[in-house]
């Protein structure tokens, strides 16, 4: 069964149509769920619009992923350390003075 708090985590996650702030998980109440279907009244911390929301959230279905990739590389991928918002940074502040020359910068190294 979903828990209520995961339900909650991912409506949190979700934007205020009137102001364009993320909800608060303490701003969201479940009103009631009958099997997949969830209700929930959700008030925005910043402006104070209320909604109710009918939600389809179904669990133990697992997706398809369709890629092009061959299993080693997608060991590759999930082996791979995760990016930080410093890795981020350090490229912006590259691309913010690279001048274009792939060929230039390749043959560098």
């Amino acid at each position: 069964m979903v828990e209520e708090n995961l339900i909650k985590r991912l409506i949190a996650s979700i934007k205020c149509d009137v102001c364009g702030q993320c909800y608060e998980v303490d701003n969201i109440d479940v009103l009631d769920h009958r099997e997949d279907l969830w209700f929930l009244r959700i008030i925005c911390s910043a402006c104070h619009a209320q909604c109710l929301v009918a939600a389809v959230i179904k669990e133990d279905k697992v997706t398809e992923v369709i890629t092009d990739l061959t299993e080693a590389e997608l060991d590759g991928f999930r082996n791979a350390s995760i990016l930080t918002s410093d890795d981020v940074l350090d490229i912006h502040n590259f691309l913010k003075q690279f001048d274009g020359d792939f060929s230039g910068f390749f043959s560098q190294k």
